[in-house]
């Protein structure tokens, strides 16, 4: 260890770097070890450890000469890094030298330009002062005439008073109940403008869509009395249906639910009852036992059921027609029945199954012409008297039971506005619920459509002229064109011309 370190000294003094010392030492080391190593041999070791010393100095050599060649290398690219990094570093330094004498040119403008903006604006605040000062001069002045205008004008306003004998305030009342009243009579005026030319214009348009839709319907539509009368071959018969002791009409009045009247009348039998489906069955069975001749307690129950049954399917396919006359799909079954319920259902003489269909093909048209909801308008107009297939059954009007109907069997929320809005028991809020209203009102106000008694007529006209009389200001009023008009006289004292329109 002694001999390595030693010789790695002298290889440091040849000039030799650190890691070539350092192998150049153990090289040395290991051939004086070897050396002392074979000395102490014996002489047949000898010629081995001399060949082993041989080996290990020509080791030694080829390492210390590839260590130089490494150690050169190494200094070259070391020289090299250095020389490019000093390079980077003088270009860098130029730069940045480059860069902080631009900087300073451009602070040293920066600062010139500040000094002359600050120079400007020290001479604008001066004008501004300048200019302060003046108008703070006007204000003055402005106030002083301001303040004589405003005594002037009261002076002025005092001498007008007393010339004039009003007020200020009583001068300005009577000047806002002058425009008030001229506004009001300018306003009255123009509303009757605008009313009559769009009620002009608005009968004209409408006339024109009735008039197409009329003219478009082709439903029958002749007036129909409903007369539950049955006709009889002879009045020998009417004595065969008492039967003895009364069985037999007994029986026909317990199956059918309805009343048979037997009077003078000759050759005739008279059905009294609500239920217009009851009254059918009735007519239906007594005609047919009349022709069969077999009168008697069983016949009749099995007539009356065979007819019962008979008629209801023949109301089912009543309703089925009806919906595919009016051209309105998916209803309800019950609801279809209903439908047929209404060939049997008359309203002032009018059929309603028939009312109802013409109600739906003139809703149809005129929402059509309006570019309304067709389906809806059509089925709020077949559907609009529903409630008069049993208005004899429930409580309530045949509104108010038709709208239950339609909700139960699920129809569409715009339909059922219809049924409920088509007498205003609930105020329209769609187009389609109007149409239906208009469809009912010109089906049952056409010629012949119905009948009205003469006590009932009366009544009805006499009402209208009561609730016309019951407004300020009316002096008479007549009901006219059997009740579609109203006209009054006035008293001039309490109404003009400007309120009539209010």
């Amino acid at each position: 260890m002694i001999t390595t370190t030693l010789f790695g000294n002298i290889a440091l003094a040849l000039g030799l770097s650190i890691p070539l010392a350092l192998l150049g030492g153990i090289a040395l080391g290991v051939f004086v070890l070897a050396k002392v190593f074979a000395s102490k041999k014996s002489g047949k070791d000898q010629k081995s450890a001399e060949n082993i010393v041989a080996n290990a100095l020509g080791k030694a050599q080829s390492i210390t000469k590839e260590a130089q060649l490494k150690a050169q290398e190494e200094v070259i690219k070391l020289r090299k890094e250095f020389d490019k990094e000093k390079h980077e570093y003088e270009v860098d330094l130029k730069n940045r030298r480059s860069e902080l004498s631009r900087s300073e040119q451009r602070i040293v403008q920066k600062e010139e330009s500040l000094d002359k903006k600050e120079e400007a604006y020290d001479k604008k605040l001066e004008g501004l002062e300048t200019q302060k000062n003046q108008l703070r001069a006007r204000e003055t002045e402005l106030e002083d005439k301001t303040k004589e205008i405003s005594e002037a004008h009261g002076k002025m306003v005092a001498a007008l008073e007393q010339v004039a004998g009003y007020t200020k305030a009583k001068a300005k009342e009577e000047l806002v109940k002058a425009i008030e009243a001229e506004a009001k009579i300018d306003a009255a005026k123009l509303v009757r403008e605008i009313e009559a030319n769009a009620k002009e214009d608005g009968d004209k348009k409408a006339k024109e869509i009735v008039s197409l839709a009329i003219q478009r319907c082709a439903v029958d539509h002749s007036s129909e009395v409903t007369v539950s009368v049955v006709p009889l071959p002879s009045d020998e018969m009417k004595g065969r249906i008492i039967g003895r002791e009364g069985r037999n009409i007994r029986a026909l009045e317990a199956a059918t639910g309805i009343d048979l009247i037997v009077d003078d009348t000759p050759e005739s039998i008279v059905l009294s009852g609500f239920d217009p489906v009851r009254r059918e069955v009735a007519r239906l069975s007594l005609e047919k036992l009349i022709s069969d001749g077999r009168i008697h307690p069983t016949r009749i129950e099995e007539v009356v059921e065979k007819i019962r049954k008979d008629l209801d399917n023949q109301i089912k396919i009543s309703g089925e027609e009806a919906m595919f006359e009016a051209g309105v799909f998916g209803l309800n079954n019950e609801i279809i029945k209903l439908l047929g319920r209404l060939r049997y259902r008359t309203s002032y003489g009018q059929n309603v199954l028939k009312h109802s269909l013409e109600v739906s093909h003139l809703a149809g048209l005129m929402a059509a012409e309006l570019g309304a909801d067709v389906a809806v308008a059509k089925r709020g107009g077949l559907l609009h008297d529903l409630g008069k297939a049993v208005d004899h059954e429930m409580d309530g009007t045949h509104v108010s039971i038709g709208v239950e109907l339609a909700k139960k069997y699920k129809e569409n929320p715009a339909v059922i506005h219809c049924i409920a809005a088509h007498h205003n028991d609930v105020e329209p809020t769609t187009i389609e619920a109007v149409l239906v209203q208009c469809a009912d009102a010109i089906s049952g106000a056409k010629p012949g459509a119905r009948r009205e008694s003469l006590d009932a007529y009366i009544k009805r006209l006499e009402k209208l002229e009561t609730i016309a009389n019951g407004f300020d200001g009316v002096d008479k009023a007549f009901a006219i064109h059997a009740g579609r008009e109203v006209r009054i006289i006035v008293k001039p004292e309490v109404v003009d011309e400007a309120t009539t329109v209010f």
